[in-house]
């Protein structure tokens, strides 16, 4: 028998179900599958060195509304410092930007050039994304640097774009 006390606590939890937020359906396939376009079209077009396709991945034309940052780890900046005394794990450089690494990439003289992505992760409510991954970025077969890098994208209008690059940067580990 529902007495008074019972039937008030019951209209108390279903009133608060209803008030709870709404929660985004997470990682949504289509979702995914549009990201890892994404992420493959911007392997893909630095290694056939095509502009036009890694400048259209981003959210803007212009570099200063895409966060593009690297962060040396402690054995580079330790490395860095005995050319440039100065040399810091992070510094904010605003020449360095995804226009700047693509016009480095497709310069006639710049030779092969890839990024290798391992372990991939993406999480998304549909409307914001995060990507993650380890990385070895490759010049003429040889490992320049590598680390982790993470993304953020934002669905727009025209699809899935880049707002925000960052990534640790280490030197190759040497071979005796």
């Amino acid at each position: 028998m529902l007495t008074p006390q019972k039937l008030v606590l019951f209209a108390l939890l279903a009133l608060s179900a209803c008030l709870q937020p709404a929660w985004a359906a997470p990682n949504d396939p289509k979702d995914v599958a549009a990201i890892r376009e994404v992420v493959e079209a911007f392997r893909t077009s630095i290694v056939k060195k095509d502009k036009k396709t890694f400048v259209k991945l981003f959210v803007s034309d212009k570099p200063e509304h895409v966060t593009w940052q690297l962060v040396d780890d402690d054995a580079r900046v330790a490395r860095l410092k005995k050319i440039v005394p100065e040399a810091r794990r992070v510094v904010r450089w605003p020449e360095n930007n995804y226009l700047s690494m693509i016009d480095r990439t497709v310069a006639p003289d710049s030779g092969s050039i890839e990024e290798v992505f391992r372990n991939l992760a993406i999480d998304t409510d549909g409307e914001i994304a995060s990507v993650n991954f380890d990385y070895a970025f490759m010049f003429d077969g040889k490992e320049e640097h590598w680390g982790r890098e993470m993304w953020h994208l934002v669905r727009t209008d025209e699809g899935w774009k880049i707002i925000s690059v960052i990534w640790s940067q280490r030197d190759p580990v040497s071979k005796p």
